[in-house]
């Protein structure tokens, strides 16, 4: 019975790998490596208890990508692409973390007398720390699935009678925020909270900022994550995932 799953599920992975636009999965996984290398730096804010860092400015592109896939195909299939995701992003940090412990010195540490200083440095960015690469494990796949069910949820409802940029809009914020204020916060209280000594006022207050500054930016961007998924539906993209797996007309919201 359970090889009998494990070949369905891998032959709906397959078949969702080969239904959803190559170049859109492609970029889902390099934006997710690529944000949690930038989440390394922070932006600076004038006040102390808020806190935001660089990854927010690929995160919007994260959740426009599951918003648009959960649309067409479904929140299953969007949890199933960002599991895949995150297993890529495992791999690359795995990668990355042998790379750190390589001897040899990064191009950028050429600095009379701060050679070996800014080399670790760059190991340690690279390398990653365990608890960090748990928690945004952890943090990111809660919010896949919040996000991609809250989306769904709210597309059968407002895009009951109506498809137009402002029901799109709409599924999208909502998930959104709530998915990206789920992800800051499981991740500030499963590390800044417990590694770092935040409080649990300054960890929903980073959420809270976070999620805003992501919003924003899927805001800015929302009308091209529209225009492709409306150009799926019209070109009939991934039919025979939505045939075989249960997202027709009917649950295609």
């Amino acid at each position: 019975m359970k090889t009998s799953r494990s070949k369905g599920l891998m032959k709906e992975i397959t078949l969702l790998l080969r239904s959803v636009p190559s170049p859109v999965v492609a970029s889902y996984i390099v934006a997710i490596i690529i944000m949690n290398l930038l989440a390394n730096k922070a932006v600076p804010l004038p006040y102390d208890y808020i806190v935001l860092d660089c990854g927010f400015f690929l995160s919007w592109m994260v959740f426009m990508t599951m918003d648009m896939v959960t649309r067409r195909f479904g929140p299953r299939a969007a949890n199933l692409l960002s599991v895949i995701a995150l297993l890529a992003n495992l791999f690359m940090c795995g990668i990355f973390f042998g790379i750190s412990k390589l001897p040899g010195e990064w191009s950028a540490s050429y600095v009379d007398g701060s050679e070996a200083v800014i080399n670790t440095a760059l190991d340690s960015t690279f390398g990653g720390t365990w608890y960090v690469l748990l928690g945004s494990s952890i943090a990111f796949l809660v919010s896949a699935i919040v996000n991609n069910f809250m989306n769904y949820m709210i597309g059968l409802k407002a895009e009951s009678k109506k498809k137009n940029f402002a029901t799109f809009a709409f599924r999208s914020y909502v998930s959104t925020f709530i998915g990206q204020f789920v992800d800051n916060l499981v991740f500030a209280l499963i590390v800044s909270h417990t590694f770092f000594g935040l409080t649990l006022l300054q960890c929903v207050l980073c959420a809270l900022t976070g999620a805003v500054m992501e919003l924003l930016c899927e805001v800015v961007f929302s009308p091209i994550g529209y225009k492709v998924s409306q150009n799926w539906e019209k070109d009939n993209v991934g039919a025979e995932y939505i045939r075989l797996y249960g997202y027709g007309k009917k649950n295609n919201q």
